[in-house]
Protein backbone atom coordinates (compact mmCIF):
# COMPACT_ATOMS: atom_id res chain seq x y z
CA UNK A 1 0.00 0.00 0.00
CA UNK A 2 3.17 2.72 1.14
CA UNK A 3 4.26 1.43 -2.42
CA UNK A 4 1.40 2.68 -4.34
CA UNK A 5 1.20 5.88 -2.28
CA UNK A 6 4.60 6.52 -2.77
CA UNK A 7 4.43 5.61 -6.78
CA UNK A 8 1.17 8.01 -7.64
CA UNK A 9 3.09 10.79 -5.43
CA UNK A 10 6.13 10.49 -7.90
CA UNK A 11 3.77 11.11 -10.48
CA UNK A 12 2.94 14.35 -9.46
CA UNK A 13 6.26 15.34 -8.27
CA UNK A 14 7.35 14.56 -12.03
CA UNK A 15 4.90 16.30 -13.81
CA UNK A 16 5.48 19.45 -11.08
CA UNK A 17 1.86 19.98 -10.23
CA UNK A 18 -1.31 18.07 -8.02
CA UNK A 19 -2.94 15.61 -10.38
CA UNK A 20 -5.12 14.22 -7.70
CA UNK A 21 -4.61 10.84 -7.60
CA UNK A 22 -4.80 10.01 -4.25
CA UNK A 23 -8.22 11.50 -3.14
CA UNK A 24 -8.16 13.16 0.55
CA UNK A 25 -4.35 12.70 0.52
CA UNK A 26 -3.97 15.31 -1.97
CA UNK A 27 -5.97 18.32 -0.22
CA UNK A 28 -3.68 17.19 3.43
CA UNK A 29 -0.33 17.95 4.43
CA UNK A 30 0.67 14.57 3.47
CA UNK A 31 1.28 15.60 -0.28
CA UNK A 32 4.71 15.31 -1.14
CA UNK A 33 4.42 18.44 -3.09
CA UNK A 34 3.14 20.14 -0.02
CA UNK A 35 6.93 19.20 1.64
CA UNK A 36 9.09 19.46 -1.37
CA UNK A 37 7.40 21.55 -3.77
CA UNK A 38 7.73 20.68 -7.66
CA UNK A 39 11.44 18.80 -6.84
CA UNK A 40 11.27 15.66 -9.25
CA UNK A 41 11.96 12.21 -7.59
CA UNK A 42 15.00 10.47 -7.74
CA UNK A 43 18.63 11.40 -6.83
CA UNK A 44 18.60 13.83 -9.32
CA UNK A 45 15.40 15.77 -8.70
CA UNK A 46 17.28 19.11 -7.37
CA UNK A 47 19.58 19.11 -10.38
CA UNK A 48 18.72 21.75 -13.55
CA UNK A 49 18.23 19.95 -16.25
CA UNK A 50 18.63 21.06 -19.77
CA UNK A 51 15.87 23.03 -21.90
CA UNK A 52 13.30 21.26 -22.80
CA UNK A 53 13.00 20.20 -27.01
CA UNK A 54 9.41 20.77 -28.28
CA UNK A 55 9.21 16.89 -28.42
CA UNK A 56 9.21 17.01 -24.94
CA UNK A 57 7.07 19.22 -23.63
CA UNK A 58 4.96 17.62 -26.10
CA UNK A 59 5.59 14.26 -24.88
CA UNK A 60 4.76 15.91 -21.15
CA UNK A 61 1.60 17.34 -22.22
CA UNK A 62 0.45 14.21 -23.23
CA UNK A 63 1.66 11.84 -20.56
CA UNK A 64 -0.15 14.62 -17.72
CA UNK A 65 -3.48 13.87 -19.47
CA UNK A 66 -2.79 10.34 -19.32
CA UNK A 67 -1.94 10.30 -15.79
CA UNK A 68 -4.83 12.52 -14.68
CA UNK A 69 -7.50 10.06 -16.56
CA UNK A 70 -5.26 6.93 -15.49
CA UNK A 71 -5.31 5.64 -19.48
CA UNK A 72 -3.04 3.25 -20.61
CA UNK A 73 -0.81 4.60 -23.80
CA UNK A 74 -2.67 2.22 -26.41
CA UNK A 75 -5.90 3.22 -25.29
CA UNK A 76 -5.02 6.98 -25.20
CA UNK A 77 -4.13 6.95 -28.99
CA UNK A 78 -6.94 5.49 -29.93
CA UNK A 79 -9.74 7.59 -28.58
CA UNK A 80 -7.02 10.53 -30.47
CA UNK A 81 -7.41 8.52 -33.20
CA UNK A 82 -11.61 8.45 -32.41
CA UNK A 83 -11.53 12.28 -31.60
CA UNK A 84 -10.16 13.11 -35.36
CA UNK A 85 -12.91 11.28 -36.62
CA UNK A 86 -15.72 13.17 -34.71
CA UNK A 87 -16.97 16.59 -36.57
CA UNK A 88 -15.54 19.43 -34.27
CA UNK A 89 -12.21 20.19 -32.91
CA UNK A 90 -10.26 17.23 -32.35
CA UNK A 91 -8.83 18.54 -28.92
CA UNK A 92 -12.19 19.41 -27.76
CA UNK A 93 -13.31 15.68 -28.50
CA UNK A 94 -10.61 14.43 -27.33
CA UNK A 95 -11.10 15.90 -23.74
CA UNK A 96 -14.95 15.11 -24.16
CA UNK A 97 -14.13 11.20 -24.91
CA UNK A 98 -12.06 11.05 -21.48
CA UNK A 99 -14.66 12.77 -19.14
CA UNK A 100 -17.20 10.77 -20.63
CA UNK A 101 -15.35 7.54 -18.91
CA UNK A 102 -17.29 5.95 -16.63
CA UNK A 103 -14.65 6.09 -13.59
CA UNK A 104 -14.13 10.33 -14.23
CA UNK A 105 -17.91 10.50 -14.35
CA UNK A 106 -18.12 8.66 -10.86
CA UNK A 107 -15.30 11.38 -9.47
CA UNK A 108 -16.31 13.97 -11.34
CA UNK A 109 -19.59 13.82 -9.56
CA UNK A 110 -18.12 13.48 -5.86
CA UNK A 111 -19.04 10.08 -5.28
CA UNK A 112 -15.48 9.20 -4.52
CA UNK A 113 -12.52 10.97 -3.51
CA UNK A 114 -10.40 10.00 -6.94
CA UNK A 115 -10.23 8.70 -10.22
CA UNK A 116 -7.96 5.12 -8.81
CA UNK A 117 -11.02 4.87 -5.97
CA UNK A 118 -13.87 5.05 -8.42
CA UNK A 119 -11.68 2.47 -10.85
CA UNK A 120 -11.77 0.12 -7.71
CA UNK A 121 -15.01 1.16 -6.82
CA UNK A 122 -16.40 -0.28 -10.87
CA UNK A 123 -14.30 -3.37 -10.48
CA UNK A 124 -16.21 -4.29 -8.02
CA UNK A 125 -19.28 -3.71 -9.43
CA UNK A 126 -19.85 -1.23 -7.03
CA UNK A 127 -21.38 0.89 -9.96
CA UNK A 128 -24.49 0.98 -10.94
CA UNK A 129 -25.46 2.45 -14.73
CA UNK A 130 -29.18 2.80 -14.89
CA UNK A 131 -29.40 0.27 -12.21
CA UNK A 132 -27.46 -2.60 -13.83
CA UNK A 133 -24.01 -3.08 -12.28
CA UNK A 134 -21.20 -2.20 -14.92
CA UNK A 135 -17.69 -3.03 -14.30
CA UNK A 136 -15.79 -1.16 -17.00
CA UNK A 137 -14.56 2.02 -16.53
CA UNK A 138 -14.19 2.56 -19.66
CA UNK A 139 -17.71 2.60 -20.19
CA UNK A 140 -18.97 6.09 -22.05
CA UNK A 141 -21.34 7.34 -20.55
CA UNK A 142 -24.98 8.65 -22.43
CA UNK A 143 -27.13 11.66 -22.16
CA UNK A 144 -30.07 10.39 -19.89
CA UNK A 145 -27.51 7.99 -17.79
CA UNK A 146 -28.14 7.84 -13.97
CA UNK A 147 -24.94 6.62 -12.41
CA UNK A 148 -25.82 5.19 -8.64
CA UNK A 149 -23.45 3.47 -6.11
CA UNK A 150 -24.37 0.28 -4.40
CA UNK A 151 -26.56 0.65 -0.64
CA UNK A 152 -23.52 -0.52 1.37
CA UNK A 153 -20.78 2.09 -0.62
CA UNK A 154 -23.52 4.32 0.44
CA UNK A 155 -23.76 3.24 3.85
CA UNK A 156 -20.26 4.34 4.73
CA UNK A 157 -19.16 7.44 6.36
CA UNK A 158 -19.81 10.87 4.14
CA UNK A 159 -15.95 11.24 4.02
CA UNK A 160 -15.59 8.73 1.25
CA UNK A 161 -17.57 11.18 -0.94
CA UNK A 162 -15.92 14.33 -2.50
CA UNK A 163 -19.21 15.78 -2.21
CA UNK A 164 -19.46 16.12 1.39
CA UNK A 165 -16.79 19.16 0.78
CA UNK A 166 -19.26 22.25 1.13
CA UNK A 167 -17.38 23.84 -1.65
CA UNK A 168 -18.00 20.88 -3.90
CA UNK A 169 -19.58 21.87 -7.29
CA UNK A 170 -20.69 19.07 -9.99
CA UNK A 171 -19.83 20.00 -13.18
CA UNK A 172 -23.30 21.49 -15.22
CA UNK A 173 -23.71 18.60 -17.37
CA UNK A 174 -23.57 16.55 -14.30
CA UNK A 175 -27.37 16.22 -11.89
CA UNK A 176 -25.86 15.62 -8.67
CA UNK A 177 -28.67 14.15 -6.47
CA UNK A 178 -26.93 13.73 -2.70
CA UNK A 179 -30.13 12.57 -0.65
CA UNK A 180 -29.67 9.44 -3.30
CA UNK A 181 -26.42 9.63 -4.02
CA UNK A 182 -26.67 9.32 -7.85
CA UNK A 183 -25.83 11.23 -10.73
CA UNK A 184 -27.76 11.94 -14.35
CA UNK A 185 -25.80 13.16 -17.63
CA UNK A 186 -27.73 16.06 -18.71
CA UNK A 187 -25.10 17.03 -21.54
CA UNK A 188 -22.14 15.91 -23.10
CA UNK A 189 -19.04 17.63 -21.16
CA UNK A 190 -18.55 21.48 -21.15
CA UNK A 191 -14.73 21.57 -22.04
CA UNK A 192 -12.81 24.37 -20.58
CA UNK A 193 -9.84 26.09 -22.69
CA UNK A 194 -7.82 24.58 -20.22
CA UNK A 195 -9.46 21.46 -18.71
CA UNK A 196 -7.61 20.25 -15.62
CA UNK A 197 -4.51 21.65 -16.76
CA UNK A 198 -4.21 20.05 -19.76
CA UNK A 199 -2.39 21.38 -23.21
CA UNK A 200 -4.59 19.40 -25.64
CA UNK A 201 -2.72 21.61 -28.53
CA UNK A 202 0.45 20.21 -27.25
CA UNK A 203 -1.23 16.55 -27.09
CA UNK A 204 -1.92 17.24 -31.14
CA UNK A 205 1.49 18.59 -32.24
CA UNK A 206 3.05 15.52 -30.44
CA UNK A 207 0.71 12.87 -32.54
CA UNK A 208 1.03 15.02 -35.82
CA UNK A 209 4.84 14.55 -35.98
Amino acid sequence: MRSTLDTKCRLCRAEGVKLYLKGARCFSPKCPLEKKGAIKPGMHGLKRGKKPTDYGIQLRAKQKAKRIYGVAETQFKNYFTQAKKIKGLVGDNLMILLERRLDNVVYAAGLCLSRSHAKQLISHKSVLVNGSPLNISSYSVKIGDIITLKPKIVEKSDDSFKYADKDFKAPEWIDLNKSKTSAKILALPIIDQDQNGIDVNLIIEYYSR
